[in-house]
């Protein structure tokens, strides 16, 4: 069992940056692939972002590559997603997941956070 929370989110301007992190309990978390999907109001889920178990590979969604990177460090097991250049289109709700691929689909993952706000102004 993996539980997840994350942290971090709050309200930037455009332009800005935040690190969002995701704090893993559970003995299994170094073997998991971790990703991050956001949902904005009135949207579906989308994902942003994915690191493999041994952080080796990562991928990136097109409308957030080259300004948000995935990193892990499972001695400490945290997930981060340090997200620089801010837009307003990227207000959502951020969710960390843990599952067996490092893959776009919701359905690779099987263990989910509850979320943190992101707010970028314009």
């Amino acid at each position: 069992q993996v539980q997840l929370v994350e942290s971090g989110g709050g309200l930037v301007q455009a332009g800005g940056s935040l690190r969002l992190s995701c704090a893993a309990s559970g003995r299994t978390f170094s073997t998991y692939a971790m990703g991050w999907f956001r949902q904005a109001p009135g949207k579906e889920r989308e994902f942003v972002a994915a690191i493999s178990w041994s952080g080796g590979n990562t991928y990136y969604a097109d409308s957030v590559k080259g300004r948000f990177t995935v990193s892990r460090d499972n001695a400490k097991k945290p997930v981060y997603l340090q997200m620089n250049s801010l837009k307003p289109e990227d207000t959502a709700v951020y969710y960390c997941a843990a599952g067996g691929r490092a893959g776009p689909d919701s359905y690779d993952y099987a263990y989910w956070g509850q979320g943190t706000q992101v707010t970028v102004s314009s």
